[in-house]
């Protein structure tokens, strides 16, 4: 099996969270895959959320172990995958 491209919207609690250090520990607890890249997105009123982008194995529940991980983090509102893309 190959790695698959996972992007994955996570909303902060609100517009006053420090998107960088949401970044870090993001990073931080993303162990079983590899983070490509973290783009920011306006939603609303100053809300930004984080689109993370990261390679893991393309292996039955492959994305469920860090959306659990990234939802234990107390800053985070919400996580949801919004595409998953094989890699050739």
């Amino acid at each position: 099996m190959g790695d698959v491209a996972a992007k994955i919207k996570v909303m902060p609690k609100s517009p006053e969270i420090d998107l960088n250090e949401l970044e870090e520990s993001i990073k931080k607890v993303i162990t079983m895959g590899e983070v490509k890249k973290v783009e920011r997105e306006n939603v609303a009123f100053g809300l930004k959320a984080l689109m993370v982008t990261v390679v893991v194995p393309d292996e039955e529940g492959g994305t469920e172990v860090i959306e659990e991980k990234l939802s234990e983090i107390g800053d985070i509102e919400s996580v949801r995958v919004e595409g998953v893309n094989r890699l050739m």
